[in-house]
């Protein structure tokens, strides 16, 4: 067994990594994974629809950065919105968490929504 001790700013003053010789994963045969990557590929009818939605994604992503930059450039607003995901925060596991009955109503409903994503309702 390896330890390794990194310098880490003035904090931490030092991190222990410890990495083993032991192998636990499987190596990642990379042939095999292009090989189910392009199968994958060619099992889609409509490829022109992957790239809108790519594109699509992308361009979503990267205004988003450029809101989330106005929302923090604004004095007050970014302490609203923590102050507004605490609250929601807190309402989520006082809903969902705190009680059995709610923790399995929160179940069915994650399960209802896995078989409408997967389109097996």
């Amino acid at each position: 067994m390896t330890v390794f001790l990194i310098e880490y700013s003035n904090r931490f003053k030092s991190v222990q990594i410890r990495a083993s010789s032991e192998e636990t994963t499987r190596p990642v045969e990379v042939g095999a994974m292009f090989a189910d990557l392009k199968e994958k590929w060619d099992a889609i009818e409509d490829k022109s629809t992957v790239f809108i939605y790519g594109s699509g994604a992308t361009v979503a992503v990267w205004l988003s950065s450029f809101v989330a930059e106005a929302i923090n450039s604004v004095p007050l607003l970014p302490k609203v919105m923590e102050l507004l995901g605490l609250g929601y925060t807190g309402w989520f596991v006082y809903r969902y968490l705190l009680f059995k009955s709610s923790r399995k109503e929160l179940a069915s409903d994650i399960e209802a929504l896995k078989k409408k994503i997967a389109g097996s309702e």
